[in-house]
């Protein structure tokens, strides 16, 4: 019999490019916006998708994935359910930090900073840009909250899609929305060969100004 393979025997030497001061954009977010279409173009599994992680007021953590959905000049937005864990965190500690990991590219992106909602109108607009079943799903879903069974969910479902039915237009949850996080720090890593891994951090000063170092691995 084979024997198992021990979660310290897994290396992988990285070695598809190099990340130098001199060869990025001086603004995080083209920077950014120039792996994310790497990104896409190579077609990696779930390219938007981040680990999101909070805290609550006593510093303790929790991380969940979730999808980016908008990279504006202020910062990155996602959506969720402000009445979920996460949405509580936030409006206790209105800091948070997002991971993108893309192995197939050997990259990884930290984004440190504060967080808001966005505007009504902004979340009203995503929503109903949204499918009409994903619609009725924000309606459907008590979220973090314990239920005894998926029957729960499937009865809300029905219950809502009747009650939308005549509606050409889902209404938006209040409870329902955006978050823009605005970073403070953007650290790109991009895998090196011998764990020499090379570190690139974008950090805002007072007066609104990225100042570039590296990071040794």
């Amino acid at each position: 019999m084979e024997k198992p393979l021990s979660l310290h025997d897994i290396r992988i030497n990285y070695s598809l490019k190099e990340l130098t001061v001199e060869a990025v954009s001086q603004d995080p977010f083209q920077q950014f916006e120039t792996w994310m279409q790497e990104a896409l173009t190579a077609k990696v599994e779930e390219p938007t998708a981040m680990t999101l992680s909070t805290a609550s007021a006593q510093g303790k953590p929790s991380a969940r994935v979730v999808l980016l959905k908008a990279l504006e000049k202020d910062g990155f937005v996602f959506y969720t359910n402000y009445e979920s864990r996460k949405g509580h965190q936030l409006l206790e500690n209105p800091y948070a930090a997002l991971t993108f990991f893309w192995p197939a590219l050997e990259r990884q992106v930290r984004v440190e900073g504060q967080i808001e909602r966005v505007t009504a109108a902004v979340s009203d607009a995503y929503f109903h840009s949204r499918p009409r079943g994903s619609q009725i799903g924000a309606w459907s879903s008590p979220q973090s909250q314990p239920i005894p069974d998926r029957t729960v969910l499937e009865t809300l479902e029905k219950e809502y899609t009747a009650k939308f039915n005549e509606l050409d237009m889902v209404p938006r949850p209040e409870y329902w929305g955006g978050y823009l996080l605005r970073p403070e720090r953007v650290e790109f890593w991009q895998g090196r060969q011998n764990r020499l891994h090379d570190r690139l951090l974008y950090e805002l000063d007072g007066n609104g100004n990225w100042h570039i170092q590296r990071l040794a691995p």
